[in-house]
């Protein structure tokens, strides 16, 4: 569905036809082994260039996604992710597996513009347009996360238009961006006093916060800050 946000950021064509071979991969349609459609085929498909689409394939080729076979074609190739300490897990199901209720506030979803500091992690221009949303999690009705997620819209240009007390952040987001790395950071540090007015904080109490960078369709889909009071959450994970 077309809406007057999404119409109004669209990817570069090259950048449409690695969206839609990264989708199809990631759907099941096309699986490790499997030929896909030549250059010409995708041209006509998406009404480009086939120097458009020879720049999609050979990105892709470089990041290991497909692999390209001198007079055979083009293949989908081995997939290999990105391992990581901490599980790209959705909040929701994180605690409906310890038995709790899990409910959502939105406290912010706007249209903003990159800072200096957020365009250097995006790997984009100053002042480029982000999506910005801020949601408290509870569980069993005690606040237990404020998450601080910025987007790009490049990968998720329906963003703004999600009900986040429906469905979260990061679910929405896994459904859209087929997932090709992570970087992610902990640290304790105080929160600003927003946050810990929000999670029901003592002054110098302080928070456990997971920085998490995630990529997809070559690109920087998301940088997020998961802040946690450090009294009632604790990390977990297995190596």
């Amino acid at each position: 569905m077309n809406t007057p946000e999404s119409a109004s950021i669209r990817l570069p064509a090259f950048q449409r036809v690695k969206a839609h071979v990264l989708r199809q991969i990631h759907e099941g349609h096309w699986r490790e082994g499997d030929a896909i459609p030549g250059e010409e085929a995708l041209a006509r498909e998406f009404g480009v260039s086939r120097m458009t689409v020879n720049r999609a394939i050979r990105e892709l080729s470089d990041e290991q996604i497909v692999e390209r076979v001198q007079g055979s074609g083009t293949f989908v190739a081995q997939q290999k992710y990105q391992a990581t300490l901490v599980e790209i897990r959705n909040i929701a199901d994180e605690i409906a597996a310890r038995g709790h209720h899990h409910r959502s506030e939105l406290q912010l979803l706007e249209r903003t513009k990159a800072s200096e500091a957020l365009a250097r992690e995006f790997r984009i221009k100053a002042q480029d347009p982000l999506y910005h949303s801020v949601v408290l999690h509870f569980e069993n009705d005690q606040p237990i996360q404020v998450e601080d997620r910025y987007v790009n819209p490049c990968v998720a240009p329906d963003y703004l238009t999600q009900d986040f007390t429906a469905r979260t952040p990061n679910a929405y987001l896994m459904q859209v961006a087929p997932l090709q790395g992570v970087d992610f950071e902990i640290e304790a540090i105080s929160p600003p006093r927003a946050f810990g007015d929000l999670l029901g904080m003592g002054a110098g109490e302080p928070c456990l916060v997971l920085r998490r960078t995630t990529h997809s369709m070559g690109q920087v889909a998301s940088v997020a800050a998961m802040w946690h009071p450090a009294a009632r959450y604790r990390f977990t994970g297995q190596i």
